[in-house]
C-alpha cells in the first residue's frame, strides 16, 4: 500500500525520495525490518495474551527428556508468523502482481487451515484437532487456486532466446550490462527447471499424447502436479515442528535461498549470464520472501531453545504451503527435494517407521520398528542427544543442501 501511494505521490507530485521504492533491494531490506520488528515486538505481546488466554499446548508423554516441562507453553505462535509476513507484502510490494496475489492468497489459506486445527485443539480441547480429510481438502483447494491463477493468467509468462549468443561473464561482473541484444520471446506455458541436467527445462505437457495437449487438459496436469507439491512440502513441515526452532530456522534458510532463485529469475541480466529460466515481472516476489525470512528469523527469537511459544498448525502448515507455492511460481519445484531435504527425510522417516511397523506386524505377528522413534528428530533424542544440538546439526545440514540447491544454476 505505501508502495503504491508513493508512485501516486511521484507520478502526480514528483515525491522526493520516491525513487528509492523503484528498487527491489530497497523494498525488500525494509520488508525484512519491519517483518523482524512485528515478529519480535508484537510477538511478546501476543505470546503474553495467549497465556493470560491459558492457550497452551497439551503434551503427550512420549518418554523424551524435557518434555513435560513444555506442558503449558502457548501455542498458536503462526499468528506472529502470518503477521509479519502479511503486513510487510501489503506495504512494500506491488499489489497488481499476479505473484504477490498468488502467494498472499495461499499463505491466508493455508494459515486459516491451521488455524483451525489448532484452534479445536486448544479452545475444543479435541487433541486430535481438525480431522485429516478436511486438512487434505483444504490443501487440494489450495493447490487448484495456485494452479488456476498461475495457469490462466495471461502475465504469467517466461521469456526464452530467440538466439544462442551469452553474455561474457566479464561483461557482467564489471558493469552489470550485456555486452550483446538478448533478443527474447515471451511465451506462455507449463515449463519448469530440472536440476542438473543440460537444456535443464520440463514441459508438464510432455506427459499428456499429442493430441490431447489441449489448454484445460494441460491445466489438469499442472493443477495435480500442484496439488502434490503443496501437500507434501506442507505436511512436511508440520511434521518438521517436533522440537524448539527447527521448522522456523529450516524455513529461514530455505527462504534465503529462495530469495536468490527469485533475483536472478526475475532479471534477465543473471538470467542470460546464468543461461537459466527468466522469468518477467518475478522479482516482485523478492519482498514477499524478503518478509517470510524476517519472520522466521523473528520469531525464533522466542522459539529457540527453551521455547517461549510453539508455532502450532497455523505456522507449519502456511511455512511449508509458501515454500511450496515460492518454489512453483518461479518454476524451480524440482529442487525441492534438494532445498527442502530436511523436511523430505522426516517425511519418510515417518513413512518408513509406519510402513516397516505394519509390515512386520502382518508377517512376525509383532510391529517392528526401523527407528527409536519417528519423525527422525525424535530418533535422536531418544538416542539422548540434547535438542538444541539435534535442531544445530539439523540447520547445518540444512544449510549445506542450501548451497547445492544454488550451485545447480551452474552445474550442469
Amino acid at each position: 500500500m505505501i508502495y503504491h501511494l508513493i508512485k501516486y505521490l511521484d507520478l502526480h507530485f514528483d515525491f522526493v525520495g520516491a525513487r528509492l521504492f523503484q528498487y527491489l533491494s530497497f523494498r525488500a531490506a525494509a520488508a525484512v525490518l519491519l517483518s523482524l520488528t512485528i515478529s519480535m515486538v508484537f510477538g511478546k505481546r501476543l505470546i503474553n495474551w495467549l497465556r493470560y488466554k491459558q492457550v497452551g499446548e497439551t503434551i503427550r508423554d512420549l518418554g523424551l527428556d524435557g518434555q513435560m516441562q513444555k506442558s503449558g507453553t502457548p501455542t498458536m505462535g503462526g499468528i506472529i508468523i502470518l503477521m509479519s509476513i502479511l503486513i510487510p507484502t501489503l506495504l512494500f510490494a506491488d499489489l497488481t502482481n499476479v505473484y504477490i496475489q498468488t502467494l498472499l492468497i495461499a499463505t491466508v489459506w493455508l494459515g486459516m487451515i491451521g488455524f483451525l486445527d489448532d484452534y479445536i485443539k486448544v479452545f475444543k480441547k479435541d487433541k486430535e484437532g481438525l480431522a485429516g480429510r478436511f486438512k487434505i481438502i483444504g490443501q487440494v483447494g489450495a493447490g487448484v487456486i495456485v494452479a488456476s491463477m498461475l495457469y490462466w493468467n495471461p502475465t504469467v509468462t517466461i521469456k526464452e532466446r530467440t538466439d544462442h549468443e551469452s553474455t561474457t561473464s566479464a561483461m557482467v561482473e564489471q558493469t552489470g550490462q550485456s555486452s550483446a541484444v538478448a533478443n527474447w520471446e515471451e511465451t506462455k506455458n507449463i515449463k519448469t527447471t530440472i536440476p542438473f541436467i543440460k537444456d535443464n527445462e520440463f514441459d508438464y505437457s510432455w506427459l499428456l499424447p499429442q493430441s490431447m495437449r489441449t489448454p484445460v487438459a494441460m491445466w489438469v496436469v499442472f493443477t495435480l502436479v500442484v496439488i502434490i507439491i503443496v501437500t507434501a512440502v506442507s505436511n512436511g513441515a508440520n511434521i518438521t515442528d517436533g522440537i524448539d526452532g527447527l521448522a522456523a530456522g529450516s524455513s529461514a534458510i530455505i527462504g534465503v535461498t529462495l530469495a536468490i532463485l527469485a533475483y536472478v529469475s526475475g532479471n534477465y541480466i543473471f538470467a542470460d549470464y546464468l543461461n537459466i529460466m527468466y522469468i518477467p515481472r518475478s522479482g516482485e516476489l523478492t519482498i514477499f520472501i524478503a518478509a517470510f525470512v524476517g519472520s522466521c528469523i523473528g520469531f525464533l527469537w522466542y522459539n529457540s531453545y527453551p521455547a517461549q511459544v510453539f508455532m502450532g498448525d497455523t505456522g507449519s502448515l502456511a511455512l511449508g504451503g509458501i515454500i511450496a507455492v515460492f518454489s512453483i511460481a518461479i518454476r524451480k519445484e524440482l529442487l525441492i527435494p534438494v532445498l527442502c531435504g530436511i523436511f523430505l527425510i522426516e517425511n519418510l522417516s515417518v513413512i518408513i517407521q509406519v510402513s516397516y511397523f505394519k509390515y512386520t506386524k502382518k508377517k512376525y505377528g509383532e510391529g517392528r520398528r526401523v527407528f527409536l522413534m519417528s519423525p527422525l528428530h525424535h530418533h535422536f533424542q531418544k538416542k539422548g542427544m540434547h535438542e538444541a544440538k539435534i535442531v544445530s546439526r539439523f540447520w547445518i545440514v540444512g544449510i549445506l543442501l542450501a548451497v547445492v540447491t544454488i550451485i545447480t544454476l551452474k552445474t550442469r
